[in-house]
């Protein structure tokens, strides 16, 4: 199979259409990061993008919908405090978790009860989505476990040869995947934070919890179990206050005869002497738009990525911390 990039305009949304609309799985952008997207009616097109990504069967995915889509149609129970987040954030990156009529293929959410939605605010990804009219299951579009695209360069490198095309819609300004959130109780829930920040829902809905995943429990969102987001190369994981054992660790990497990075803040790098760095940014929203671009960054060009690890200020850096420590800390 030939994969091609194409910009977005009315030729290739409507070759992604009958893409869609036969089976098959087109990659598209989104503010966070490019999704690969099927249609979620579909058990056949949605197994698909589990085949194509190799990812695990029990990691559940999210539905994406244009703006204007009615997802009474799809889910049950909508809160007050759902609906007043969505007039707050939507289209944005949040992404809520409702109780599910079962309209959509079981696979979308691997047999769980409940069905999580977002409405991108790309401007790509509203257009494709208007053109095939139908929610669309996308995870992101690469290989399970690996650093999440957020160009369509970046998609290509991974899925090349297993999809027939790839929306080019920029690189994606988040950066990182959606913020996810429980709304089937009392109080919303986070499930994996994102650029939509715990304090951003607490204004909007009074309050909001944060679940912490337990090992052995079925995932009840993306990007809880497994490793993900890594680069193929060696890694490791330093907080800020481990910089003497980060550097110790550089150097021995590179007295092996390793090519060896650290991947940090900005402010950070005065830190490291002479040592090879990738710089993130300065603010928690330039470290989350640069933080795939980095990861990918370092395994074409080092054996070994260091992340050292931001102090955590809340907001957006939780996210920011939540990647690079699922992406470098050697978690399976």
């Amino acid at each position: 199979m030939t994969t091609e990039i194409c910009k977005i305009d009315a030729f290739s949304l409507e070759r992604a259409k009958k893409i869609i609309e036969s089976g098959g799985a087109v990659a598209f952008p989104t503010e966070t990061v490019y999704g690969l997207g099927a249609n979620a009616f579909s058990t056949e097109a949605v197994n698909g993008i589990f085949t194509i990504k190799g990812r695990p069967n029990n990691n559940p995915l999210i539905v994406h919908v244009h703006r204007d889509y009615d997802i009474s149609a799809l889910v049950d129970e909508i809160p007050d405090y759902a609906k007043k987040l969505a007039k707050a954030y939507l289209p944005g990156p949040l992404t809520m978790v409702y109780k599910s009529k079962g309209k959509v293929s079981p696979s979308v959410s691997c047999g769980l009860d409940t069905l999580a939605v977002r409405v991108p605010s790309h401007e790509g990804a509203q257009r494709f989505l208007r053109c095939v009219g139908l929610p669309i299951a996308a995870p992101s579009a690469n290989i399970s476990k690996h650093v999440s695209p957020t160009s369509a360069e970046h998609v290509l490198g991974d899925l090349n040869g297993r999809i027939e095309l790839i929306l080019d819609g920029g690189k994606c300004e988040g950066g990182i995947e959606s913020t996810v959130l429980d709304c089937t109780g009392e109080v919303p829930v986070i499930l994996r934070s994102g650029l939509v920040t715990r304090q951003m829902i607490a204004n909007v809905a009074g309050d909001c919890g944060v679940y912490t995943y337990i090992k052995g429990e079925r995932a009840r969102s993306p990007g809880l179990m497994y490793k993900h987001y890594s680069p193929n190369c060696e890694t490791a994981l330093f907080s800020e206050g481990e910089l003497e054992k980060a550097l110790s660790r550089y150097d021995e990497r590179a007295k092996a005869g390793k090519r060896v990075v650290i991947i940090c803040g900005t402010e950070a790098v005065r830190l490291l002497g002479e040592r090879q760095n990738i710089p993130l940014g300065k603010t928690p929203s330039e470290m989350a738009k640069n933080l795939y671009s980095a990861l990918r960054e370092a395994e074409k060009q080092f054996d070994v990525a260091i992340a050292l690890v931001p102090e955590n200020d809340g907001g957006i850096m939780e996210g920011v911390i939540n990647r690079l420590s699922k992406a470098c800390a050697g978690e399976e």
